[in-house]
């Protein structure tokens, strides 16, 4: 067992909190979620994490025997959580909020969804403890969200692109040439999914592969990959299927720019291509560093 505090000062120490701006989403979706349920987050988040958006979000027991590991707080994940969970225990997180991105096989996303005062009275009463770490997990120059994509498939790390913060959320990896029916193959394994999200063009080799875990489908972050000789684009999201307007128009931005590429587009969901990095690096990290259990959440349906 290891003391909160300390897993939490590595934790800041390691990814730069302290030092880091509000993040470049959450500062801005995390407020509008819960105001718009009339929620009052600030009461029960860390101070701290109210201006950052990253760092310890919510303050339990003094000591943890166990670090959960989880790329959403879904409502799957909080169960499994608090079912498996001692006192004082820790659940670290990529994102503060859930995120519904849709099925490309079933229906539309709802977009980010708020923890339920329920849940937050259940997390306080059994004093366990919340912390998630958004952009500084992406962008961090040695332990990032698609930089374990990239080891995952074999990649030797040549360029970067997609800036985010500080740094780049995207890497550009060379990796063994394959044929495009291997790779999806290989992620399909990878990312323990039963299909891909696949369209734009399939290219007979493939040696170079663009790689930004999360949301992808922002076109112009696809033509630097494609002026950087990709011939493969895997992400999360390769086509936004959250139902708003916004939504709606990232969604046909990218099927014209899939008509024209000359890469194969791919995504393998965006909480599976987040989660990678726990169960690789993070979890490792975590077990290096401190004295606890550490266990990783999957969820049980990565679509949706």
């Amino acid at each position: 067992m290891e003391s909160l505090a300390t897993i939490n000062a590595g934790l800041d120490e390691f990814f730069g909190i302290a030092a880091s701006a509000p993040d470049p989403a959450f500062s801005r979706y995390l407020p509008a979620v819960y105001d718009a349920e009339r929620n009052p987050w600030r009461t029960w988040v860390e101070p701290d994490f109210a201006e950052r958006f990253n760092g310890l979000m919510i303050r339990g027991g003094d000591t943890v025997h166990t670090v959960f590991l989880a790329a959403f707080p879904s409502a799957v994940i909080l169960h499994d959580f608090l079912t498996r969970a001692q006192p004082g225990d820790l659940l670290f997180l990529h994102h503060p909020i859930d995120l519904e991105s849709g099925d490309p096989r079933g229906g539309w996303g709802r977009f980010f969804r708020p923890i339920d005062a329920n849940t937050v009275h259940l997390l306080q009463s059994k004093q366990l403890s919340v912390y998630s770490c958004h952009a500084p997990l992406d962008y961090h120059p040695t332990l990032s969200t698609s930089r374990s994509i990239a080891a995952a498939l074999q990649g030797t790390i040549t360029g970067q692109f997609f800036p985010y913060g500080p740094g780049y959320a995207g890497v550009i990896a060379a990796v063994p040439p394959t044929s495009l029916v291997d790779l999806e193959h290989t992620l399909r394994r990878v990312f323990a999914v039963p299909y891909l999200d696949s369209t734009g063009a399939r290219p007979a080799v493939i040696h170079t592969v663009a790689i930004i875990a999360g949301s992808g489908d922002r076109v112009e972050q696809m033509r630097h990959a494609e002026a950087a000789d990709a011939q493969a684009y895997i992400t999360g999201e390769i086509r936004s299927r959250i139902d708003t307007e916004y939504g709606h128009t990232k969604f046909a931005d990218v099927e014209r720019f899939a008509a024209t590429t000359g890469m194969a587009l791919l995504g393998v969901s965006h909480a599976a291509s987040e989660f990678l990095v726990m169960t690789r690096e993070m979890r490792a990290w975590f077990a290096g560093k401190f004295a606890v259990d550490v266990v990783p959440l999957p969820e049980s349906h990565w679509w949706r």
